[in-house]
């Protein structure tokens, strides 16, 4: 059983102090790897491995080809300014062949994982010699997949998974007894800037977890000039997250008077503070239209927009 650190009851400077020791007494001599992928936990984790390790702390940017427009650019010029250097590693083909003619959530999921931690941070954990990862796990992570809700692909000692002997390295999990209004708290005491220890959440699958069947590179596309649709148009609501959804069926449409087989984006804002529970948040319905026309002129091929209105549970806050 994993002891939750509550926000409120969580003392940052303490919480460091005990982090800093428990990595260093874990890597000893040697070196660490972690992946950064600029959402609020990695880039928490990646503040608080380098307070710990400083340069035996290797930061590396997976492009997996699933991620938001100019993430990689983005994220890794932030860090220069905090004094972190990333490395960005070009990892595309292997994910969008991993992921080719899947469609059940679970399994791309599984697909995601294994390029992930067997595949590409295998080969980059091999070539440098380092034997511990640092992520930034957290305990909703774990309890959505001990419980059976999805399989988060950063859980695996609460699944009976060695990481060790399945993947060639430990993982370090220094975050793993926060949720994530714990995590922007430690973030904001670390040092980071607003935008990236207030940002909105993203998912480890990445937009793999916001298009429904088969994560082409086409249909990712078509969901990552979506996301920075709404993302653009949401931006300053005080929401804990919104995000768009592609959907697997063609549905019919009208362009120019004559009908088109198009795609069905879905579009999604919660109210939360933990994401255990959520609910849809409601949106002025003229922000909703702009939305949609936005949507419509910009993202080929999407001929229908919707808002969800369903609460968690039982809905998620993702889809896949």
């Amino acid at each position: 059983m994993i002891q939750e650190i509550r926000a409120e009851e969580l003392d940052c400077e303490r919480f460091i102090a005990e982090q800093v020791r428990e990595i260093r007494g874990a890597v000893g001599e040697g070196t660490a790897i972690n992946a950064l992928s600029g959402g609020v936990d990695s880039s928490t984790v990646t503040l608080l491995g380098h307070r710990a390790l400083g340069r035996k702390l290797r930061t590396v940017f997976i492009q997996n080809g699933l991620m938001r427009q100019g993430e990689a650019e983005r994220v890794s010029s932030l860090f220069r300014s905090l004094g972190v250097a990333v490395e960005v590693v070009d990892a595309r083909d292997e994910f969008f062949t991993a992921l080719a003619g899947i469609s059940d959530p679970e399994q791309k999921r599984e697909a995601i994982t294994q390029t992930f931690y067997k595949k590409v941070f295998g080969r980059i954990v091999r070539e440098s010699g380092a034997r511990h990862l640092l992520q930034g796990t957290i305990l909703t992570d774990v309890d959505e997949t001990v419980a059976g809700i999805k399989r988060q692909h950063n859980v695996f000692a609460q699944l009976g998974i060695d990481p060790q002997a399945a993947f060639g390295y430990s993982i370090l999990e220094p975050l793993l007894r926060l949720r994530k209004d714990g995590v922007r708290k430690l973030g904001r005491a670390l040092g980071l800037p607003e935008e990236l220890f207030a940002r909105i959440p993203f998912p480890g699958p990445a937009l793999a977890a916001r298009v429904i069947g088969e994560a082409t590179r086409e249909r990712v596309e078509t969901v990552r000039q979506a996301t920075a649709v709404v993302e653009e148009l949401l931006a300053g609501i005080p929401a804990f997250q919104y995000l768009a959804i592609l959907h697997e069926d063609r549905v019919t449409g009208m362009r120019a008077g004559r009908r088109q087989f198009g795609q069905q984006v879905e579009v999604r804002c919660w109210d939360s503070v933990d994401a255990r529970q959520a609910s849809p948040t409601r949106l002025p319905f003229e922000l909703l239209e702009r939305i949609a026309a936005a949507i419509l002129e910009r993202v080929p091929g999407v001929v229908s927009v919707t808002y969800n209105i369903a609460t968690k549970p039982p809905s998620t806050i993702e889809a896949v």
